[in-house]
């Protein structure tokens, strides 16, 4: 059994903005399953006070967390659900704000955040064996346990592991932040260790200073050693080549199961799903105020950016909806695509429903009612949107990186989906034929659904990859 504390900006079931924090919870709860201790540590964000939600928190102490010249309570919570432990580290200052992020001093407040988990983590009366951090947010707990490890003498055995998860985000600041908030000498700026792109990068601290680096699929993992894809991490990650893994993510089988969903009208299984997704498609329909002529249906659940692919899908939504066929669209984001996407709607107010915002209820009705799922995607580190449409019999029609082409078999016995490479509106219409043709060779299509509803890719196999790091660590 290995005690594990999970560092990270977010977390399932209390503060959320994109798939990092379906992470750190599904993750840590099947580690925990398998007889591992975990705790996650969160800032004790306004959102969380405010909703309260599943948790009482208990008061557990706080410290004083000196800066520099600044000098910040922080504050120390406990609670526990579903057997993991959550620690929320609170300061009226930092975390008391109606956003998780997006302020200019965002790079002050993560660096209050390391600096408290450190001492938390310190203090605890059970030692971890490993601290885990995530994104940039956190990345330079492993340079902070190194270089000031007099600080930290309960955690001079503890290890510690960088999963990247968002290479776009480098958590950059300014070089005196060095002195001003970590409290670290400037040579390692000066050296490199701490330096890149003439600021100090959290992130690549963290690629530096981990004993381990994980990113979330093995194919992420070499388009990251990759110049052409790596967003300039190649020549860091490079230099830690035998200690980065890529281990893909998994997906939440209790909340993404078709058999059991109380979102769906008709729930289904691998044995009625024909039945299933009919009847889930004509609910859809009839609120939306669709016609439906038959034929196939295109679904998409996604945050509206172009890493998303949006431009290929505006050309291919206008071009399926004038042939009849249906597209299903949740999301939001760049205001230009949503505005495209509702321009859209108005052309064809009878085959295109595009919700904007995000809808539990709508996301579930569009997973169980669309016979493909669009993804082309530019880049896509791991996905979380195809391995819950395979879950639901829905095949996704997607782009050829990351975990997208970890995730979906396209050939033999086992294909459960279409994937294009070239990233163009050419590659992306020839691979949506493709899909419709097999939509009227019904066997064939029949034989997809069953492959994708059986394909595994719950957290189990993933957590066993960890718990094999860990291993190798003690």
């Amino acid at each position: 059994m290995k005690h594990i504390i999970m560092v990270a900006s977010e977390g399932n079931p209390l503060c959320k903005s994109g798939g990092l924090a379906d992470v750190i919870f599904s993750l840590s709860e099947e580690l925990t399953k398998k007889g591992n201790k975990v705790a996650v540590i969160l800032p004790f964000y306004k959102s969380i006070k405010d909703t309260g939600k599943l948790f009482k928190f208990v008061r557990t102490g706080h410290t004083e967390i000196e800066m520099s010249r600044r000098h910040q309570d922080a504050e120390f919570f406990r609670a526990e659900y579903k057997g993991l432990i959550y620690y929320l580290i609170g300061n009226h200052y930092y975390f008391d704000r109606d956003m998780l992020y997006g302020y200019e001093d965002d790079g002050e407040r993560f660096a209050f955040f390391s600096l408290a988990a450190l001492h938390l983590a310190n203090s605890l009366e059970e030692i971890p064996d490993i601290i885990h951090v995530h994104d940039h947010q956190s990345a330079m707990i492993p340079c902070l346990m190194k270089e000031k490890g007099g600080a930290y003498p309960n955690l001079t055995n503890t290890k510690a592991v960088l999963t990247i998860h968002n290479p776009a985000f480098k958590g950059y600041l300014n070089d005196d932040a060095l002195g001003e908030l970590f409290g670290l000498p400037h040579y390692l700026y000066d050296e490199g260790n701490v330096r890149f792109d003439g600021a100090v990068s959290t992130l690549k601290s963290g690629i530096m200073y981990a004993d381990k680096i994980t990113t979330v699929s093995p194919t992420h993992r070499l388009e990251l050693l990759n110049p052409s894809t790596s967003m300039g991490l190649d020549s860091v990650l490079r230099l830690r080549e035998d200690d980065f893994l890529g281990i893909v993510n998994g997906v939440d089988y209790e909340e993404f199961n078709p058999a059991q969903d109380s979102f769906l009208f008709s729930p289904y299984d691998q044995n009625n799903f024909a039945e299933g997704k009919e009847k889930n498609r004509a609910r859809l329909v009839a609120q939306s105020e669709l016609e439906d002529d038959g034929g196939p249906s295109f679904g998409m659940v996604s945050r509206l950016t172009s890493q998303k692919g949006l431009d290929l899908i505006i050309g291919a939504v206008e071009r399926i909806a004038s042939e009849g066929h249906l597209v299903f669209i949740l999301g939001s984001g760049d205001p230009y695509y949503e505005n495209e996407l509702q321009r859209l709607r108005d052309t064809y107010p009878t085959k295109f429903l595009f919700h904007r915002g995000y809808s539990n209820q709508v996301a579930h009705d569009i997973y169980a009612s669309s016979d493909f799922f669009l993804m082309p995607s530019s880049f896509e580190p791991c996905g979380i949107g195809q391995l819950i449409a395979l879950r639901y019999g829905t095949l996704p029609i997607a782009r050829a990186t990351g975990g997208l082409a970890d995730t979906i078999v396209t050939d033999g016995e086992k294909a459960d989906g279409f994937l294009f490479s070239e990233y163009s509106q050419y590659a992306f219409n020839e691979t949506i034929n493709r899909a419709e043709r097999v939509y009227f060779e019904e066997k064939s299509m029949q034989k997809m659904i069953v492959s994708a509803m059986k394909a595994d890719h719950s957290w189990g196999k993933s957590a066993d990859e960890y718990i094999a790091l860990y291993n190798q660590l003690s």
